[in-house]
């Protein structure tokens, strides 16, 4: 879908290599029929794909941003200084409320940083599993309850 001809034709028209009037001459031998395009939209909505099978967003999350980098870094120096305070204090008998901040302020980075790793850094995978018939075990039937409602 990325590759695809008529992406690479809007890319070039926004881009200005291609005028408008050229890219419509391009498509008018083009024909798309309802039922192609419905077929188009409805291909995997609609159609159950087997177990086990790994479905990858077309548009995954980048980690190699520099920004991202340095959220990593900043994070990754926050933690060493508020762990290594929560360390200092709890050598030096300091009181339960300086030493529960510096907790919080350690668990709150470690946070923050899971956030960005989850939303920007760990690729949009989804591995499809369905559940499995249930399985009733033999019982005696005498030994059943009757509930009505």
């Amino acid at each position: 879908m990325k590759d695809d001809t008529v992406m690479k034709l809007l890319r070039q028209v926004k881009s200005g290599e291609v005028s408008v009037e050229d890219a419509r001459v391009a498509l008018e031998d083009a024909t798309l029929t309802e039922e192609s395009f419905a077929a188009a939209v409805d291909h995997g909505v609609f159609n159950d794909v087997k177990p086990g099978t790994i479905v990858r967003a077309s548009l995954a999350p980048s980690g190699d941003s520099w920004l991202i980098i340095l959220v990593g870094l900043w994070g990754i120096l926050w933690t060493l200084y508020w762990a290594g305070a929560l360390a200092y204090g709890l050598f030096n008998h300091w009181d339960q409320q300086l030493l529960s901040f510096n907790l919080a302020m350690t668990m709150l980075t470690l946070i923050i940083m899971g956030i960005v790793y989850l939303k920007y850094v760990l690729p949009d995978v989804v591995i499809v599993k369905h559940r499995r018939n249930k399985y009733i075990t033999s019982h005696d039937t005498n030994s059943w309850k009757k509930y009505e409602v």
